[in-house]
C-alpha cells in the first residue's frame, strides 16, 4: 500500500494545480481582449502570475510522482486511479467555486468509482 502513495500524490498535486488555475483564471476575462496582440499579452501576463507558476510546478511534481509510480505498477493497474482526480475536482469545485453538481455528474462519479474498484482488484 505504501507504493500507492505515489499514485495518490500525483493525483492530489494535479488536482491542486487545476484548482489554482481555475481560481486565478476566474478573475480574468479573455473575451475582452479583441486583437491577437492583446490576447498574447494577456496570456503572457497570466504566465507571470506567481500562482500560475506554482500550478505549473505542482503539475511537474505530479508528473514526477507518476513516473515513480510507473516503476512500481503496471500502467493498466495504476491509470484508472487517475480518475479519482475527476471526483476530487467535481467535489472541490462545488465547495470552492459554487459549481453545480448535477445528477449526470453524480452518475458519472459513481461509474468512475465503480471502475476504480473493479480495476484495482486485478493486482
Amino acid at each position: 500500500m505504501a507504493n500507492h502513495f505515489y499514485i495518490y500524490l500525483s493525483i492530489i498535486l494535479g488536482v491542486i494545480s487545476q484548482l489554482i488555475i481555475k481560481w486565478k483564471m476566474s478573475s480574468f476575462t479573455f473575451d475582452s481582449h479583441v486583437s491577437i496582440y492583446d490576447k498574447f499579452l494577456f496570456v503572457f501576463s497570466m504566465l507571470l502570475d506567481p500562482y500560475i507558476v506554482l500550478s505549473f510546478i505542482l503539475t511537474l511534481l505530479a508528473g514526477l510522482a507518476w513516473m515513480i509510480a510507473m516503476t512500481k505498477f503496471d500502467i493498466s493497474y495504476a491509470y484508472p486511479f487517475t480518475m479519482l482526480g475527476f471526483s476530487l475536482v467535481l467535489i472541490l469545485s462545488a465547495l470552492l467555486f459554487n459549481e453545480p453538481i448535477t445528477w449526470q455528474k453524480i452518475i458519472g462519479l459513481v461509474l468512475i468509482t465503480a471502475g476504480i474498484v473493479v480495476s484495482s482488484q486485478s493486482i
